[in-house]
């Protein structure tokens, strides 16, 4: 039985075209019903709208005549068996534990063939005319919604389901519904549950064999599962590209021209096609040496431990020497600091056999959250900095959600409460970052480092530096004691932090302070924060961790996670899936400092019978070379995480990385050779549609630069960037007034650095939770607050009005002219210039053509001089896709 089915918002003309469209009738009534008032209710203002409306209600009245559903024996026997056996299983995996029951999510229920068909609060599931339009097909391909959110499905699944829909939802004539109970309650710590891929100690994996030339082992997994699929790689890139590539992915900035031409000849020669592979060895290497890889990957690192130099909160008040940690960082990753070491150091660097600077700088790690300086309930916020110490513990290491078991057993993964309290008692004896107080911070958080070993140099200093202090300290309280008699009360109290001193004397210039008062004021105020931060060699500070010794306190799991309601006493302890060994707790001994209850934490994460720790950190190598993880939920190994695309060659890259030392550098090395890095970025149609998210890593992801790459690009494009000068106290860029307006302070706690500091890399950037830079910030930086394991990747329209009106922009291009004018005064030259130190490759004819037509025009058309034509030229460069775009 066949009706019309009649398109909305066409005209009569175009209704015979659809007049004998199918619509399957034999769905159920209302379902028939829905449609005809989808398609035919239009607004009385149509001119079709009284035609409309009397063939709607002539199909209302044919509509009662539509059977109600298939009768028995209307589909054929081998379809019925195709969904029980192909599409049951799929939906019961992946569909049904939110799609079933009473309340499914969305209204959508598929546990009964109605319920795909009348669909949920977006309308009907199928579409029996489209099928490639059905809702259900669109979310399973990742078309407009994305289901299920856990990750997609694999090719074959979506297969069979499209099929089913195809032969328009076959279903037993004596099946009501599919049985499905969803589980409940929270998983439990079981046998069963203990045989997760990633609960399993890593596995020694054989590396396929197969046939044919492959070179490294870790293209014969990716082969393997491509021969698998039929789906062929693309062709290797070209040396130029690869160049490029590997430049950006190691060190954060393009290749000057040189390096780009003389290491292509080296990989290769001119007449060859085939890319000279001892050459990309000693290329890497080269790219290894470079003191600029420490700031980029170091920057990978501190997006995952929320790396921030305020405290947060209203006064986000800055924290002192908190640089040396990210210096250290930075240091760590140029000198391959073993991983397991660096672990330990971060953990515990306080407690290792033999404590160093670098060690104790290494433990602010614990003091990079935000801190309440204010808390209304002083006992909850202790327990909200510890929660913020696990979370990112045990997601940055262990790559497991620990933290979601602060209130109640894990909903999802089999972490007890207990668990999580037994995580919370390694580092229950931590003092507090501060009470309220610069003072307090100091006393809870600094230490005192690098020791001089010539006395009387030191002390000689040590005079110099008291001296300076003295004086800058007294020019202050003379003018602070000018203005005391005019303060409020609340200015009294507030006086007492630094962040709020400017602010608070910058109300009386003008009337008890003169403008020359004022500005020797701020210049005094700027003169001892930089004695603070340069104290002399044998009182350098750092940010550390401290413990409370004198009474090591009992742990307590909290219920609902209220302090204020303790239960049972637990004691240290490993998430007990993981099937850890017993835990020894040291005594502390007569004169410790700390109870040694982190070096057992940190012992057992940079343990290799650690199941977690190998894995999660070469996913992450792979991660930041590949753009996404062979586990792309890359800081949640557990029961919601996504599944490994390649789980063997995870646990062959795990045992490796254990095997060499825990080396990052070898782990470059070994990635960067493969066949799978060094693919070109091309399309494939065929690997296309079996493959469309390149699961299979037939092709090489093209990816846009970070936020900091693009800064950084910039002004090494221009000419600018200072490469020169690393580590040490952060640097001010320059922020317009109305972004600073956001702040309860405007512009309060942000500096203003010189101009060769403003132009260094973006690392060395002052991270303000409250106020980061624009450009950064448009272009997907770092969340500060949280763990941040992947970066949104967004295209926004405040991207393209920054890279084209903000004023740093438009100061960078006017640099950026100046450079070119400044190499050579003809207009094709500089042309090709910038195009070249934009792009990397020679500029086509074409290009330069387009270049003049642009300059001509701006002066003949706009009246702009020669030197504004150029500007606007190196503007318009700058915002070129490929400029912004990785191959």
């Amino acid at each position: 039985m066949k009706f019309v089915v009649v398109a909305h918002s066409v005209g009569f003309a175009n209704w015979q075209r659809y007049l004998y469209s199918n619509i399957d009738v034999t769905a159920p009534r209302r379902y028939f019903v829905y449609k005809v008032k989808k398609l035919f209710l239009t607004p009385p203002s149509h001119p079709n709208h009284r035609l409309r409306a009397m063939i709607f209600r002539i199909l209302l009245c044919l509509a009662a005549v539509v059977p109600a559903a298939h009768a028995a024996g209307q589909f054929a026997d081998e379809d019925v068996q195709f969904f029980q056996e192909k599409v049951v299983p799929v939906l019961k995996d992946n569909c049904l534990r939110c799609h079933s029951g009473s309340e499914p999510e969305g209204g959508l229920l598929l546990t009964t063939r109605e319920g795909f068909v009348e669909g949920g609060d977006s309308g009907s599931a199928v579409d029996f005319v489209s099928h490639a339009d059905s809702v259900l097909l669109q979310a399973l391909n990742y078309d407009g919604y994305e289901m299920p959110p856990t990750g997609q499905l694999a090719p074959a699944q979506i297969s069979a389901v499209t099929t089913w829909v195809e032969k328009g939802l076959p279903w037993p004539s004596d099946m009501k519904e599919i049985e499905f109970e969803a589980p409940h309650g929270p998983p439990q710590v079981n046998d069963e549950n203990k045989q997760f891929w990633s609960f399993q100690p890593v596995a020694a994996t054989p590396v396929p064999e197969l046939g044919g030339d492959i070179r490294n082992p870790i293209d014969a997994f990716i082969a393997k599962k491509l021969a698998t699929a039929g789906v062929k790689p693309s062709k290797a890139a070209s040396a130029d590209v690869l160049i490029r590539r590997m430049h950006y992915d190691l060190l954060g900035l393009p290749p000057s021209a040189q390096f780009l031409t003389d290491w292509t000849k080296k990989l290769q020669p001119i007449g060859s096609e085939v890319i000279d592979q001892d050459q990309v060895l000693l290329l890497i290497d080269e790219l290894l040496a470079s003191p600029h890889y420490g700031e980029r990957w170091g920057r990978h690192w501190l997006d995952l431990v929320r790396f921030a130099e305020t405290n947060s909160y209203e006064r986000d008040g800055a924290k002192p020497f908190v640089w040396r940690y990210r210096d250290y960082v930075i240091r760590a990753f140029n000198e391959d600091t073993p991983y397991d070491q660096f672990i330990r150091e971060q953990l515990a660097g306080d407690e290792l056999d033999q404590v160093t600077p670098n060690s104790i700088i290494a433990t602010g790690y614990y003091r990079l959250g935000r801190w309440d300086d204010e808390p209304a309930d002083p006992k909850l916020a202790f327990y909200d900095d510890i929660d913020d110490i696990v979370s990112t513990t045990s997601q940055a290491f262990l790559g497991l959600t620990v933290n979601c078991a602060r209130c109640h057993d894990h909903k999802i993964d089999p972490i007890p409460q207990r668990d999580y309290y037994r995580m919370v008692a390694f580092f229950h004896n931590i003092r507090r970052y501060g009470v309220r107080s610069n003072e307090s911070v100091l006393a809870a958080s600094v230490r005192e480092i690098d020791q001089q070993t010539d006395e009387a140099t030191f002390k000689a200093a040590q005079a110099r530096y008291q001296n300076q202090l003295t004086d800058v300290e007294t020019k202050l309280q003379r003018i602070e004691k000018k203005i005391q008699a005019d303060l409020q009360d609340v200015e009294k109290e507030e006086l007492q932090y630094d962040m709020n001193r400017i602010p608070i004397v910058a109300k009386r210039k003008g009337t008890l302070l003169t403008d020359k008062e004022f500005n020797r004021y701020k210049q005094n105020f700027e003169r001892l924060q930089k004695l603070r931060e340069d104290k002399p060699t044998g009182l350098a500070s750092a940010l550390c961790v401290t413990e409370n010794i004198h009474k090591v306190k009992p742990v307590f799991i909290l219920t609902r996670g209220n302090p204020h309601a303790e239960g049972d006493e637990v004691t240290p302890g490993f998430p007990s899936i993981l099937s850890p060994p017993e835990i020894s707790i040291p005594d502390a001994g007569e004169g410790a400092v700390s109870s040694g209850r982190r070096r057992v934490l940190a012992d057992w994460i940079a343990s290799s019978d650690n199941p977690l720790t190998a894995r999660v950190m070469v996913n992450r190598i792979w991660q930041f070379h590949f753009g996404r993880g062979i586990v792309r939920s890359s800081s949640d190994f557990g029961f919601q995480g996504l599944a490994p695309t390649h789980p063997k060659l995870l646990d062959w890259l795990a045992q490796r990385f254990v095997e060499t030392g825990w080396s990052i550098k070898t782990m470059h090395r070994l990635v960067m050779s493969s066949d799978a890095y060094q693919m070109s970025s091309a399309g494939n149609d065929d690997a296309y549609a079996i493959d469309p998210n390149n699961d299979l890593l037939w092709r090489f992801d093209m990816r846009r630069l970070s936020a900091e790459e693009i800064r950084d690009s910039i002004l090494w494009a221009n000419g600018s960037l200072n490469t020169q000068k690393m580590y040490g106290p952060s640097i001010y860029t320059d922020i317009p007034d109305a972004v600073k307006a956001g702040q309860s302070r405007p512009g309060s706690g942000w500096g203003n650095s010189s101009p060769e500091d403003k132009a260094r890399r973006s690392i060395y950037i002052h991270v303000k939770r409250s106020l980061q830079d624009p450009l950064l910030q448009s272009f997907d930086s770092a969340d500060t607050d949280l763990p941040c394991p992947v970066r949104f990747v967004t295209v926004q329209p405040t991207q393209a009005l920054g890279m084209i009106n903000s004023e740093f922009i438009n100061k960078q291009a006017q640099v950026f002219a100046d450079f070119l004018k400044s190499q050579t005064t003809d207009r094709t030259q500089q042309i090709q210039m910038a195009l070249n130190r934009v792009t990397q490759r020679t500029a086509t004819d074409l290009e330069v053509q387009h270049g003049h037509e642009l300059m001509t025009s701006l002066q003949s058309e706009h009246g702009l001089s020669s030197g504004q034509a150029l500007k606007y030229f190196c503007l318009v460069a700058l915002n070129l896709n490929e400029f912004i775009y990785l191959d």
